[in-house]
């Protein structure tokens, strides 16, 4: 198989498919790797890294698109890249589709096989290609919210630890998976006061057993929700419902009525976002301000720390990018029912139930496709 890597084009996005390492892996196996130039330059993957692992090096993303079996990416193809998708030719990068109408049209006007990281699950119905990349966003959603809330940007000028004789930031964390579980972690490293909601009383108790009376826990009711996030300094959204959009949890009228100055990080921005008030925005301008309110809703923000963000990524990606490339698609996703749950998309058809449902197209059982 052909593989193909082509260099990533979304608004500050340095992290690249494929390191020289992985391209390394695949030739070893006997196929074959192009990669665009300068794929990798930015995080420090040289032309000569990519050359000495054995890729060849293409000139444009076109010229990759062209000739590539098999894309591999990291965030979803934007509009031109998807115009260079044909029948028969394999995607595997985030896609993100529920609530991005316009892409899942393309990749359904495609004829190509589309299969998004973050809805391959492992033996424990975890999403296994997802979770680096929500510890990195739930990391960096601390860090994000706490600069957010200087004063000099929008924010209330409150220190998130405080210092003696000053309380700490209040700090809500909506949602207590992968993202929650990260952010609360750096938030307690700062010495802020930490709350944290879910529905699931096990993910409620493995955070108390881990922070024990560092972190207030509390079941996600209407009621509490509304009563944490009007008091927060911080609110850190990072809800998720796979393959799905994500649920509109905080109100308009919840934020109208937090401090002037808070701030909210939507890490489920990927998803639609989990706030009324939210909306994408970049790392050129990743902020905006509703009601008094601190918006940052960056879409890609693990592209900022792109090379670890890379690293991680790859670490869990190879080994289905091996699977896919030395079986083919169709014989590694019978092969692997977890695999077979990252199609989204195929020859035409919306394989994704919940992708259908958010827009609008009739649901292909992948089993009976493949």
């Amino acid at each position: 198989m052909k593989i193909g890597v082509p260099k990533e084009i979304k608004n500050h996005e340095y992290r690249v498919g494929m390191t020289p390492a992985a391209v390394h892996e695949l030739c070893g196996y006997g196929h074959s790797v192009c990669v665009e130039r300068n794929a990798g330059a930015a995080i420090g993957f040289t032309y000569d890294d990519y050359v000495k692992a054995g890729a060849e090096i293409l000139d444009s993303g076109i010229a990759v698109f062209e000739a590539a079996d098999m894309i591999v990416k990291v965030k979803e193809p934007q509009a031109h890249e998807r115009a260079l998708l044909q029948p028969g030719q394999t995607l595997f990068t985030y896609l993100h589709l529920a609530p991005d109408q316009a892409q899942t049209d393309d990749l359904v006007a495609s004829g190509a096989t589309c299969i998004a990281y973050e809805t391959v699950t492992d033996s424990h119905g975890r999403l296994p290609l997802l979770a680096p990349m929500s510890e990195v966003a739930g990391r960096m959603s601390i860090q994000a919210g706490a600069h957010c809330l200087e004063k000099s940007l929008g924010g209330r000028g409150v220190l998130l630890g405080g210092v003696p004789g000053v309380s700490p930031a209040r700090v809500t964390v909506i949602g207590g998976g992968v993202v929650g579980q990260n952010a609360v972690a750096m938030a307690i490293g700062l010495g802020a006061h930490v709350t944290v909601l879910d529905r699931n009383m096990d993910v409620l108790r493995n955070l108390d057993h881990l922070y024990g009376n560092r972190i207030s826990t509390l079941f996600s009711t209407a009621a509490t929700l509304e009563e944490t996030v009007t008091e927060s300094d911080l609110v850190i959204g990072g809800v998720l419902i796979p393959g799905a959009s994500a649920p509109k949890l905080v109100t308009r009228d919840m934020v109208s009525r937090m401090p002037e100055g808070s701030v909210i990080v939507d890490v489920a921005i990927d998803q639609g976002g989990c706030t009324e008030t939210s909306k994408p925005t970049t790392h050129d301008a990743p902020t905006y301000v509703v009601d008094g309110v601190v918006h940052y809703c960056v879409a890609n923000m693990p592209g900022a720390v792109a090379r670890t963000s890379t690293l991680a990524l790859n670490n869990v990606t190879l080994p289905f990018i091996v699977a896919l490339a030395n079986k083919g698609p169709e014989r590694a996703m019978n092969d692997d029912p977890h695999l077979r749950n990252g199609l989204n998309v195929f020859q035409g058809k919306v394989t994704f139930r919940e992708v259908a449902e958010s827009t609008g197209y009739e649901f292909a059982d992948p089993e009976n496709l493949l």
